[in-house]
Protein backbone atom coordinates (compact mmCIF):
# COMPACT_ATOMS: atom_id res chain seq x y z
CA UNK A 1 0.00 0.00 0.00
CA UNK A 2 3.11 2.37 0.60
CA UNK A 3 4.96 1.57 -2.37
CA UNK A 4 1.63 2.31 -4.61
CA UNK A 5 0.83 5.74 -2.33
CA UNK A 6 4.38 6.33 -3.38
CA UNK A 7 3.25 6.04 -7.36
CA UNK A 8 0.07 7.82 -7.02
CA UNK A 9 2.27 11.12 -6.18
CA UNK A 10 2.29 13.99 -8.23
CA UNK A 11 4.87 16.49 -8.85
CA UNK A 12 3.41 18.93 -6.76
CA UNK A 13 2.97 16.76 -3.79
CA UNK A 14 6.60 17.57 -3.18
CA UNK A 15 6.55 21.09 -3.76
CA UNK A 16 7.18 22.91 -0.90
CA UNK A 17 4.49 24.97 0.97
CA UNK A 18 6.40 28.02 0.47
CA UNK A 19 7.49 29.29 -2.95
CA UNK A 20 10.75 27.82 -3.67
CA UNK A 21 13.66 30.34 -4.13
CA UNK A 22 14.32 30.93 -7.77
CA UNK A 23 16.97 28.85 -9.50
CA UNK A 24 19.68 30.44 -11.19
CA UNK A 25 20.93 27.99 -13.21
CA UNK A 26 17.62 27.59 -14.95
CA UNK A 27 17.57 31.46 -14.78
CA UNK A 28 20.62 31.97 -16.75
CA UNK A 29 19.64 29.58 -19.15
CA UNK A 30 16.46 31.30 -20.32
CA UNK A 31 18.28 34.63 -20.27
CA UNK A 32 21.23 32.91 -22.85
CA UNK A 33 18.14 31.27 -25.06
CA UNK A 34 15.87 34.63 -25.10
CA UNK A 35 18.61 36.38 -25.90
CA UNK A 36 18.18 35.11 -29.61
CA UNK A 37 14.68 37.46 -29.56
CA UNK A 38 16.60 40.75 -29.60
CA UNK A 39 17.00 39.90 -33.19
CA UNK A 40 12.89 40.23 -34.43
CA UNK A 41 12.68 43.16 -31.70
CA UNK A 42 15.69 44.98 -33.28
CA UNK A 43 14.30 45.01 -37.01
CA UNK A 44 10.62 45.89 -36.03
CA UNK A 45 11.92 48.65 -34.14
CA UNK A 46 14.90 49.89 -36.30
CA UNK A 47 12.58 50.10 -39.58
CA UNK A 48 10.38 52.22 -37.87
CA UNK A 49 12.58 54.92 -38.14
CA UNK A 50 14.75 53.94 -40.76
CA UNK A 51 11.62 53.77 -42.98
CA UNK A 52 11.40 57.49 -42.90
CA UNK A 53 15.46 57.64 -44.30
CA UNK A 54 15.02 54.18 -46.96
CA UNK A 55 11.72 55.68 -48.55
CA UNK A 56 13.23 59.31 -49.24
CA UNK A 57 17.14 57.87 -50.22
CA UNK A 58 15.57 55.01 -52.39
CA UNK A 59 12.38 57.43 -53.67
CA UNK A 60 10.01 54.39 -52.61
CA UNK A 61 6.30 54.16 -53.01
CA UNK A 62 4.09 53.93 -50.00
CA UNK A 63 3.39 50.08 -51.32
CA UNK A 64 6.99 49.34 -51.60
CA UNK A 65 7.69 50.68 -48.41
CA UNK A 66 5.26 48.60 -46.79
CA UNK A 67 6.24 45.34 -48.56
CA UNK A 68 9.79 46.28 -47.61
CA UNK A 69 8.60 46.09 -43.93
CA UNK A 70 6.28 43.77 -43.30
CA UNK A 71 7.79 40.92 -45.71
CA UNK A 72 10.27 39.85 -43.47
CA UNK A 73 7.44 38.21 -40.91
CA UNK A 74 6.98 36.34 -44.52
CA UNK A 75 10.01 35.46 -45.15
CA UNK A 76 10.23 34.10 -41.61
CA UNK A 77 8.03 31.42 -41.76
CA UNK A 78 10.77 29.52 -43.67
CA UNK A 79 13.07 30.06 -40.79
CA UNK A 80 9.88 28.61 -38.51
CA UNK A 81 9.19 25.75 -40.45
CA UNK A 82 12.58 24.22 -40.32
CA UNK A 83 12.91 25.13 -37.00
CA UNK A 84 11.17 22.10 -35.72
CA UNK A 85 12.46 19.39 -37.73
CA UNK A 86 15.96 20.96 -36.84
CA UNK A 87 15.91 21.45 -33.30
CA UNK A 88 14.73 17.86 -33.02
CA UNK A 89 17.75 17.19 -35.89
CA UNK A 90 21.02 18.90 -34.22
CA UNK A 91 19.00 20.23 -30.73
CA UNK A 92 17.61 23.40 -29.03
CA UNK A 93 20.56 24.81 -28.70
CA UNK A 94 22.50 24.82 -32.02
CA UNK A 95 19.32 25.87 -33.50
CA UNK A 96 19.55 28.93 -31.52
CA UNK A 97 23.49 29.33 -32.80
CA UNK A 98 22.40 28.88 -36.35
CA UNK A 99 19.34 31.34 -35.98
CA UNK A 100 21.90 33.96 -34.94
CA UNK A 101 24.37 32.93 -37.67
CA UNK A 102 21.22 33.39 -40.07
CA UNK A 103 20.44 36.56 -38.78
CA UNK A 104 24.43 37.89 -38.80
CA UNK A 105 24.58 37.14 -42.71
CA UNK A 106 21.14 39.35 -43.10
CA UNK A 107 21.61 42.79 -41.11
CA UNK A 108 25.55 43.07 -43.26
CA UNK A 109 23.07 42.16 -46.25
CA UNK A 110 21.01 45.02 -45.17
CA UNK A 111 24.01 47.31 -43.94
CA UNK A 112 25.32 46.98 -47.64
CA UNK A 113 22.53 47.60 -49.47
CA UNK A 114 22.94 49.61 -52.53
CA UNK A 115 19.35 49.37 -54.04
CA UNK A 116 16.05 48.21 -53.11
CA UNK A 117 16.22 44.70 -54.68
CA UNK A 118 19.44 44.09 -52.73
CA UNK A 119 17.69 45.24 -49.44
CA UNK A 120 14.71 43.03 -49.50
CA UNK A 121 17.30 39.63 -50.06
CA UNK A 122 19.12 40.71 -47.06
CA UNK A 123 15.53 41.10 -45.89
CA UNK A 124 14.95 37.89 -46.84
CA UNK A 125 18.06 36.01 -45.06
CA UNK A 126 17.86 38.31 -42.00
CA UNK A 127 13.69 36.78 -41.72
CA UNK A 128 14.86 32.97 -41.79
CA UNK A 129 17.19 33.76 -38.74
CA UNK A 130 14.23 35.63 -37.16
CA UNK A 131 11.86 32.46 -38.13
CA UNK A 132 14.22 30.18 -36.03
CA UNK A 133 14.64 32.55 -33.10
CA UNK A 134 11.16 33.32 -32.68
CA UNK A 135 10.08 29.42 -32.27
CA UNK A 136 13.39 27.81 -30.67
CA UNK A 137 14.17 30.52 -27.78
CA UNK A 138 10.20 29.86 -26.09
CA UNK A 139 10.42 26.11 -26.72
CA UNK A 140 13.90 25.67 -25.40
CA UNK A 141 12.99 27.90 -21.89
CA UNK A 142 9.98 26.46 -21.48
CA UNK A 143 11.30 22.32 -21.22
CA UNK A 144 14.34 23.94 -19.11
CA UNK A 145 12.30 25.88 -16.46
CA UNK A 146 11.01 24.24 -13.22
CA UNK A 147 7.25 24.44 -12.79
CA UNK A 148 7.10 27.08 -9.89
CA UNK A 149 8.59 29.59 -12.34
CA UNK A 150 7.67 28.44 -15.67
CA UNK A 151 5.88 31.06 -16.36
CA UNK A 152 8.21 33.80 -15.33
CA UNK A 153 11.32 32.72 -17.27
CA UNK A 154 9.50 31.90 -20.82
CA UNK A 155 8.15 35.40 -20.65
CA UNK A 156 12.10 36.11 -21.02
CA UNK A 157 11.79 36.12 -25.04
CA UNK A 158 9.27 38.65 -24.94
CA UNK A 159 11.24 40.58 -22.79
CA UNK A 160 14.03 40.69 -25.07
CA UNK A 161 12.12 41.32 -28.39
CA UNK A 162 10.78 44.31 -26.41
CA UNK A 163 14.73 45.25 -25.67
CA UNK A 164 15.30 45.01 -28.76
CA UNK A 165 12.72 47.19 -30.28
CA UNK A 166 14.11 49.97 -27.64
CA UNK A 167 17.37 49.18 -28.93
CA UNK A 168 16.34 49.58 -32.42
CA UNK A 169 14.04 52.71 -31.40
CA UNK A 170 17.22 54.05 -30.09
CA UNK A 171 19.44 53.29 -32.76
CA UNK A 172 17.23 55.53 -35.15
CA UNK A 173 17.50 58.30 -33.01
CA UNK A 174 21.66 57.63 -32.21
CA UNK A 175 22.20 57.83 -36.54
CA UNK A 176 19.39 60.03 -37.06
CA UNK A 177 21.78 62.92 -37.75
CA UNK A 178 23.84 61.27 -40.20
CA UNK A 179 23.98 61.49 -44.28
CA UNK A 180 21.23 60.14 -45.48
CA UNK A 181 22.55 57.11 -47.31
CA UNK A 182 24.67 56.41 -44.24
CA UNK A 183 22.27 56.44 -41.32
CA UNK A 184 19.67 53.88 -42.55
CA UNK A 185 22.41 51.44 -43.68
CA UNK A 186 23.81 52.03 -40.18
CA UNK A 187 20.89 51.61 -38.12
CA UNK A 188 20.51 48.18 -40.22
CA UNK A 189 23.52 46.73 -40.48
CA UNK A 190 24.38 47.16 -36.72
CA UNK A 191 22.07 44.53 -35.95
CA UNK A 192 24.57 42.00 -36.67
CA UNK A 193 26.47 42.85 -33.37
CA UNK A 194 23.93 41.18 -31.02
CA UNK A 195 24.23 37.67 -33.08
CA UNK A 196 27.87 37.71 -32.54
CA UNK A 197 27.65 38.23 -28.70
CA UNK A 198 24.90 35.47 -28.68
CA UNK A 199 27.11 32.87 -30.08
CA UNK A 200 29.73 33.46 -27.33
CA UNK A 201 26.93 33.10 -24.92
CA UNK A 202 24.97 29.92 -26.17
CA UNK A 203 28.50 28.00 -25.34
CA UNK A 204 27.79 28.25 -21.67
CA UNK A 205 23.95 26.98 -22.25
CA UNK A 206 23.03 23.25 -21.87
CA UNK A 207 20.72 21.01 -24.09
CA UNK A 208 17.20 21.00 -23.31
CA UNK A 209 16.84 18.07 -20.71
CA UNK A 210 13.64 16.77 -23.23
CA UNK A 211 15.77 16.90 -25.91
CA UNK A 212 18.54 14.75 -24.64
CA UNK A 213 15.77 12.09 -23.64
CA UNK A 214 14.57 11.98 -26.75
CA UNK A 215 17.84 10.86 -27.90
CA UNK A 216 18.23 8.45 -25.56
CA UNK A 217 21.33 10.36 -23.36
CA UNK A 218 19.48 10.01 -20.26
CA UNK A 219 22.55 10.90 -17.89
CA UNK A 220 22.91 14.20 -19.25
CA UNK A 221 19.14 14.49 -18.89
CA UNK A 222 19.21 13.63 -15.33
CA UNK A 223 22.24 16.10 -14.52
CA UNK A 224 20.61 19.07 -15.98
CA UNK A 225 17.24 18.40 -14.44
CA UNK A 226 19.36 18.38 -11.20
CA UNK A 227 20.37 21.47 -11.50
CA UNK A 228 17.11 22.90 -13.23
CA UNK A 229 14.83 22.05 -10.44
CA UNK A 230 13.82 23.38 -7.47
CA UNK A 231 14.80 20.22 -5.23
CA UNK A 232 16.08 16.03 -6.46
CA UNK A 233 12.44 15.07 -5.71
CA UNK A 234 11.17 17.01 -8.33
CA UNK A 235 14.04 16.37 -10.88
CA UNK A 236 13.28 13.22 -10.35
CA UNK A 237 9.87 13.25 -10.82
CA UNK A 238 10.62 15.70 -13.84
CA UNK A 239 12.77 13.10 -15.35
CA UNK A 240 10.10 10.05 -15.11
CA UNK A 241 7.56 12.39 -16.51
CA UNK A 242 9.64 13.35 -19.49
CA UNK A 243 10.48 9.15 -20.40
CA UNK A 244 6.82 8.51 -19.80
CA UNK A 245 6.23 11.02 -22.67
CA UNK A 246 9.46 9.73 -24.83
CA UNK A 247 8.03 5.94 -24.42
CA UNK A 248 10.90 4.92 -22.12
CA UNK A 249 10.23 2.94 -19.33
CA UNK A 250 11.17 4.27 -15.94
CA UNK A 251 12.79 1.74 -14.61
CA UNK A 252 15.42 2.64 -16.98
CA UNK A 253 18.31 3.70 -15.31
CA UNK A 254 20.96 3.61 -18.08
CA UNK A 255 23.42 6.65 -19.25
CA UNK A 256 22.09 5.98 -22.60
CA UNK A 257 19.81 4.17 -24.09
CA UNK A 258 18.09 3.28 -28.20
CA UNK A 259 14.99 5.26 -28.77
CA UNK A 260 13.53 3.41 -31.66
CA UNK A 261 9.20 5.54 -31.49
CA UNK A 262 9.76 7.41 -34.61
CA UNK A 263 7.16 10.11 -33.22
CA UNK A 264 10.05 11.06 -30.80
CA UNK A 265 12.26 12.32 -33.57
CA UNK A 266 9.78 14.08 -35.27
CA UNK A 267 8.20 11.90 -37.95
CA UNK A 268 4.40 11.64 -37.87
CA UNK A 269 3.84 14.74 -36.11
CA UNK A 270 1.72 16.65 -38.34
CA UNK A 271 -0.66 13.90 -38.97
CA UNK A 272 -0.86 13.80 -35.11
CA UNK A 273 -1.78 18.07 -35.02
CA UNK A 274 -4.03 18.58 -38.20
CA UNK A 275 -5.13 14.59 -39.41
CA UNK A 276 -5.94 12.68 -36.64
CA UNK A 277 -5.86 14.63 -33.06
CA UNK A 278 -7.50 13.86 -29.98
CA UNK A 279 -9.96 16.09 -28.88
CA UNK A 280 -7.10 17.29 -26.25
CA UNK A 281 -4.87 17.66 -29.07
CA UNK A 282 -7.44 19.64 -31.33
CA UNK A 283 -8.25 22.00 -28.26
CA UNK A 284 -4.52 22.63 -27.74
CA UNK A 285 -3.82 23.76 -31.21
CA UNK A 286 -6.71 25.56 -31.77
CA UNK A 287 -5.29 27.13 -28.33
CA UNK A 288 -2.25 27.59 -29.79
CA UNK A 289 -3.09 28.86 -32.98
CA UNK A 290 -5.90 31.01 -32.04
CA UNK A 291 -3.65 33.00 -29.42
CA UNK A 292 -1.25 33.87 -31.86
CA UNK A 293 -3.67 34.80 -34.29
CA UNK A 294 -5.58 37.19 -32.37
CA UNK A 295 -2.13 38.16 -30.92
CA UNK A 296 -1.38 40.06 -34.05
CA UNK A 297 -4.50 40.61 -35.90
CA UNK A 298 -4.66 43.23 -32.48
CA UNK A 299 -2.89 45.48 -34.94
CA UNK A 300 0.27 45.74 -32.34
CA UNK A 301 2.99 45.79 -35.04
CA UNK A 302 1.05 48.71 -36.98
CA UNK A 303 1.32 50.51 -33.80
CA UNK A 304 5.07 49.46 -33.10
CA UNK A 305 6.55 49.46 -37.03
CA UNK A 306 4.08 52.81 -37.69
CA UNK A 307 4.27 54.71 -34.85
CA UNK A 308 6.33 57.79 -36.26
CA UNK A 309 3.66 57.79 -38.64
CA UNK A 310 1.03 57.28 -36.40
CA UNK A 311 2.54 60.40 -34.37
CA UNK A 312 2.73 62.39 -37.94
CA UNK A 313 -1.02 61.69 -38.42
CA UNK A 314 -1.91 62.93 -34.69
CA UNK A 315 0.33 66.50 -35.65
CA UNK A 316 3.85 65.77 -35.03
CA UNK A 317 5.87 66.89 -38.23
CA UNK A 318 9.79 66.98 -36.72
CA UNK A 319 11.20 63.92 -37.76
CA UNK A 320 13.17 64.50 -33.90
CA UNK A 321 9.80 65.14 -32.08
CA UNK A 322 8.60 61.81 -34.08
CA UNK A 323 11.65 59.44 -33.18
CA UNK A 324 11.36 61.10 -29.48
CA UNK A 325 7.80 59.81 -29.10
CA UNK A 326 8.54 56.56 -30.75
CA UNK A 327 11.49 55.54 -28.29
CA UNK A 328 8.79 56.83 -25.52
CA UNK A 329 6.91 53.71 -26.77
CA UNK A 330 9.90 51.51 -26.67
CA UNK A 331 10.62 52.53 -22.92
CA UNK A 332 7.20 51.67 -21.82
CA UNK A 333 6.74 48.24 -23.23
CA UNK A 334 10.33 47.52 -21.94
CA UNK A 335 9.20 48.72 -18.56
CA UNK A 336 5.92 46.98 -18.49
CA UNK A 337 7.43 43.61 -20.14
CA UNK A 338 9.26 43.54 -16.93
CA UNK A 339 6.52 43.73 -14.69
CA UNK A 340 4.85 41.49 -16.21
CA UNK A 341 7.72 38.37 -16.09
CA UNK A 342 6.83 38.82 -12.24
CA UNK A 343 2.75 38.35 -12.00
CA UNK A 344 3.24 35.72 -14.64
CA UNK A 345 3.30 32.79 -12.11
CA UNK A 346 1.47 34.57 -9.48
CA UNK A 347 -1.80 36.01 -10.61
CA UNK A 348 -1.69 32.95 -13.85
CA UNK A 349 -2.30 32.65 -17.47
CA UNK A 350 -5.63 33.19 -17.67
CA UNK A 351 -6.68 36.69 -15.45
CA UNK A 352 -3.47 38.49 -17.10
CA UNK A 353 -4.29 37.65 -20.15
CA UNK A 354 -8.01 38.87 -19.92
CA UNK A 355 -7.63 42.19 -18.55
CA UNK A 356 -4.54 42.65 -21.29
CA UNK A 357 -6.79 42.84 -24.05
CA UNK A 358 -9.53 44.71 -22.30
CA UNK A 359 -7.08 47.43 -22.02
CA UNK A 360 -5.94 46.62 -25.19
CA UNK A 361 -9.18 47.09 -26.38
CA UNK A 362 -10.44 50.19 -24.93
CA UNK A 363 -6.93 52.15 -26.10
CA UNK A 364 -7.21 51.08 -29.76
CA UNK A 365 -11.02 52.15 -29.75
CA UNK A 366 -9.79 55.44 -27.88
CA UNK A 367 -7.13 56.06 -30.49
CA UNK A 368 -9.33 55.51 -33.47
CA UNK A 369 -11.39 58.44 -31.71
CA UNK A 370 -9.12 60.72 -31.40
CA UNK A 371 -7.51 60.34 -34.72
CA UNK A 372 -10.86 60.63 -36.32
CA UNK A 373 -11.79 63.73 -34.98
CA UNK A 374 -8.06 65.26 -35.46
CA UNK A 375 -8.65 64.14 -39.22
CA UNK A 376 -11.79 66.08 -39.39
CA UNK A 377 -10.82 69.30 -37.70
CA UNK A 378 -9.36 71.78 -39.66
CA UNK A 379 -7.88 73.48 -36.63
CA UNK A 380 -4.53 71.33 -34.46
CA UNK A 381 -6.39 70.07 -31.14
CA UNK A 382 -3.94 69.48 -28.68
CA UNK A 383 -5.98 67.57 -26.29
CA UNK A 384 -6.70 65.12 -29.38
CA UNK A 385 -3.10 64.90 -30.01
CA UNK A 386 -1.88 64.45 -26.15
CA UNK A 387 -4.88 61.58 -26.25
CA UNK A 388 -3.48 59.85 -29.40
CA UNK A 389 0.18 59.32 -27.80
CA UNK A 390 -1.30 59.12 -24.43
CA UNK A 391 -3.39 55.57 -25.75
CA UNK A 392 -0.44 54.63 -28.17
CA UNK A 393 1.57 54.27 -24.91
CA UNK A 394 -1.45 52.43 -23.11
CA UNK A 395 -1.95 50.43 -25.44
CA UNK A 396 1.81 48.55 -25.36
CA UNK A 397 1.51 49.28 -21.79
CA UNK A 398 -1.14 46.76 -21.72
CA UNK A 399 -0.17 44.64 -24.55
CA UNK A 400 3.20 44.11 -22.46
CA UNK A 401 1.84 43.28 -19.65
CA UNK A 402 -0.28 40.18 -20.87
CA UNK A 403 -1.30 38.98 -24.54
CA UNK A 404 2.45 39.81 -25.38
CA UNK A 405 4.75 37.80 -23.35
CA UNK A 406 1.12 35.19 -22.89
CA UNK A 407 1.09 34.21 -26.43
CA UNK A 408 4.54 32.80 -26.21
CA UNK A 409 4.91 31.15 -22.56
CA UNK A 410 1.49 29.66 -23.53
CA UNK A 411 1.67 28.25 -26.51
CA UNK A 412 5.42 26.87 -25.85
CA UNK A 413 3.69 24.87 -22.64
CA UNK A 414 0.68 23.64 -23.73
CA UNK A 415 2.02 21.29 -25.95
CA UNK A 416 2.94 17.68 -25.39
CA UNK A 417 6.61 16.46 -25.55
CA UNK A 418 6.10 14.59 -29.14
CA UNK A 419 4.14 17.43 -30.57
CA UNK A 420 6.08 20.44 -28.84
CA UNK A 421 8.59 21.38 -31.60
CA UNK A 422 6.33 21.12 -34.34
CA UNK A 423 3.50 22.60 -32.18
CA UNK A 424 5.18 25.80 -31.45
CA UNK A 425 6.50 25.96 -35.06
CA UNK A 426 2.71 25.94 -36.15
CA UNK A 427 1.53 28.80 -33.95
CA UNK A 428 4.92 31.11 -35.04
CA UNK A 429 3.70 30.59 -38.35
CA UNK A 430 0.45 31.85 -37.52
CA UNK A 431 2.04 34.58 -35.86
CA UNK A 432 4.53 35.82 -38.72
CA UNK A 433 1.42 35.89 -41.39
CA UNK A 434 -1.06 37.68 -39.29
CA UNK A 435 2.01 40.27 -38.74
CA UNK A 436 3.20 40.57 -42.07
CA UNK A 437 -0.43 41.12 -43.46
CA UNK A 438 -0.65 43.80 -41.17
CA UNK A 439 2.15 45.21 -41.58
CA UNK A 440 2.48 45.19 -45.14
CA UNK A 441 -0.95 46.82 -45.75
CA UNK A 442 -1.29 48.93 -43.07
CA UNK A 443 -0.14 52.29 -45.16
CA UNK A 444 -2.99 50.92 -47.72
CA UNK A 445 -5.47 50.37 -45.46
CA UNK A 446 -5.38 53.56 -43.61
CA UNK A 447 -5.64 55.55 -46.82
CA UNK A 448 -8.88 53.33 -47.59
CA UNK A 449 -10.47 53.80 -44.81
CA UNK A 450 -8.64 56.32 -42.69
CA UNK A 451 -6.00 55.73 -39.93
CA UNK A 452 -9.14 56.04 -37.26
CA UNK A 453 -11.40 53.60 -39.55
CA UNK A 454 -8.04 50.96 -39.50
CA UNK A 455 -8.13 50.98 -35.43
CA UNK A 456 -11.19 50.92 -35.25
CA UNK A 457 -10.81 47.70 -37.31
CA UNK A 458 -8.22 46.40 -34.72
CA UNK A 459 -10.79 47.06 -31.88
CA UNK A 460 -13.00 45.06 -33.27
CA UNK A 461 -10.71 42.25 -33.52
CA UNK A 462 -9.06 42.38 -30.20
CA UNK A 463 -12.94 41.86 -29.29
CA UNK A 464 -13.26 38.86 -30.77
CA UNK A 465 -10.26 37.67 -29.54
CA UNK A 466 -11.23 38.30 -25.26
CA UNK A 467 -14.58 36.08 -26.21
CA UNK A 468 -12.10 33.64 -27.57
CA UNK A 469 -10.24 33.55 -25.08
CA UNK A 470 -12.55 34.05 -22.37
CA UNK A 471 -14.12 30.57 -24.08
CA UNK A 472 -11.42 28.79 -25.34
CA UNK A 473 -8.43 28.99 -22.57
CA UNK A 474 -7.99 27.08 -19.34
CA UNK A 475 -5.69 28.05 -16.73
CA UNK A 476 -2.04 26.30 -17.11
CA UNK A 477 -0.64 27.95 -14.17
CA UNK A 478 1.47 25.29 -11.59
CA UNK A 479 1.29 22.10 -13.89
CA UNK A 480 4.04 20.52 -15.24
CA UNK A 481 4.52 20.38 -19.06
CA UNK A 482 3.69 16.45 -19.07
CA UNK A 483 0.23 17.14 -17.15
CA UNK A 484 -0.94 19.79 -19.46
CA UNK A 485 -2.84 17.22 -22.06
CA UNK A 486 -5.28 16.69 -19.15
CA UNK A 487 -6.44 20.61 -19.18
CA UNK A 488 -7.28 20.39 -22.42
CA UNK A 489 -10.45 19.02 -24.88
CA UNK A 490 -13.34 19.35 -22.98
CA UNK A 491 -15.17 21.81 -24.88
CA UNK A 492 -17.52 19.62 -27.03
CA UNK A 493 -16.18 16.41 -26.01
CA UNK A 494 -18.04 13.09 -25.76
CA UNK A 495 -16.29 10.99 -23.08
CA UNK A 496 -16.39 7.59 -22.93
CA UNK A 497 -16.83 6.14 -18.92
CA UNK A 498 -12.81 5.12 -19.15
CA UNK A 499 -11.52 8.32 -20.80
CA UNK A 500 -13.28 10.27 -18.08
CA UNK A 501 -12.14 8.62 -15.01
CA UNK A 502 -8.47 9.17 -16.35
CA UNK A 503 -8.87 12.71 -17.27
CA UNK A 504 -10.84 13.59 -13.56
CA UNK A 505 -7.61 11.75 -12.25
CA UNK A 506 -5.10 13.84 -14.73
CA UNK A 507 -6.71 17.01 -13.55
CA UNK A 508 -7.67 16.46 -10.11
CA UNK A 509 -5.93 19.10 -7.51
CA UNK A 510 -5.17 21.29 -10.42
CA UNK A 511 -8.34 22.76 -11.30
CA UNK A 512 -11.19 21.30 -13.74
CA UNK A 513 -12.13 23.28 -16.75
Amino acid sequence: MAAEATAEKKLEDFEPQKKPKRNKYALACAVLASMISILLGYDLGVMSGAAIYIKRDLQLSDVRLEILMGIINLYSLIGSCLAGRTSDWIGRRYTIVLAGAIFFVGALLMGFSTNYAFLMFGRFVAGIGIGYALMIAPVYTAEVSPASSRGFLTSFPEVFINGGILLGYISNYAFSKLPLRLGWRLMLGIGAIPSVLLAVGVILMPESPRWLVMRGRLGEAKRILDKTSDSKEEARLRLADIKEAAGIPESCDDEVVQVTAKKNIGEGVWKELFLHPTPAVRHILIAALGIHFFQQASGVDAIVLYSPTIFEKAGITSDTDKLLATMAVGFVKTIFILVATFLLDRVGRRPLLLTSVGGMILSVLTLAVSLTIIDHSKAKLLWAVVLSIVTVLSYVATFSIGAGPITWVYSSEIFPLRLRAQGAAAGVVVNRITSGVISSTFLSLQKAITIGGAFFLFGGIATVGWIFFYTMLPETQGKTLEEMEGSFGKFGRNFSAAEEVNDNHKVNGNGQI
